[in-house]
């Protein structure tokens, strides 16, 4: 049997190269707000033969992620892999200015949501299993202080649980791709040249060819 790999912020963007790519060896559990993102993203993936379970689940929702953790153990058992793509990127503000509602939806979703995640996560999880974050080099930087702030949050968050598990698993990746053409970077870049940005569906090659992952495996749908 072919354990699922499960992206989070799957229906655009790198997740959504992610889940293309994966779904050639794996089945893919595919979790975003956005329903037409995600079925988008399932006739991709039939495409090529590939087949998904599409969640359209709000992840800042603990009992819908606990119904979806509860639904992969009783169906697979473990998860493979799981890509934590999800983000919220608030609108670009000087730190005195940051807005209240931007300021809590960016803590919930990038930082709060991440643990909630990982709670849940963690016992579909083990040696085997391996687990990819991904940093941003926009943290830090002037009016990116709510996107900043908790991406840069949510990373450090990332590498202790690295250092936790570093013998017990599972196996915590965390990259820093390539700036790409998506639609957050869109938000805070509007006037930037996209062609001289790299593709996601190149970014995704790189991150999953850098893994040691099975081949030739027959997919459990």
């Amino acid at each position: 049997m072919t354990y699922p790999i499960i992206i989070t912020g799957a229906s655009r963007g790198l997740g959504k190269a992610l889940a293309v790519k994966l779904s050639k060896e794996f089945h893919i559990i595919a979790v975003a707000r956005t329903t037409g993102g995600l079925e988008d993203l399932d006739d991709l993936i039939k495409s090529q033969g590939g087949s998904s379970t599409l969640a359209p689940i709000d992840i800042t929702d603990t009992n819908a992620v606990r119904y979806l953790c509860k639904m992969i153990y009783d169906r697979w058992g473990k998860l493979y892999l799981w890509a934590h793509c999800a983000v919220h990127a608030a609108p670009l503000s000087p730190a005195h200015f940051i807005n209240n509602r931007d300021w809590e939806k960016s803590v919930n979703i990038n930082i709060t949501a991440t643990r909630t995640l990982i709670v849940n996560f963690t016992p579909l999880l083990d040696k085997t299993s391996t687990v990819l974050f991904f940093e941003d080099t926009c943290s830090g930087r002037k009016f990116f202080g709510s996107y900043g702030a908790t991406k840069a949050g949510q990373i450090a968050l990332a590498n202790s649980w690295k250092k936790e598990t570093v013998n017990i698993g599972p196996s915590i990746r965390i990259f820093n791709p390539a700036p790409m053409p998506t639609a957050t970077r869109a938000r805070f870049f509007p006037g930037e040249d996209r062609k001289k940005l790299s593709n996601c569906d190149i970014e995704a090659d790189h991150i999953v060819n850098s893994l040691s992952l099975p081949k030739n495996l027959s997919r459990h749908n």
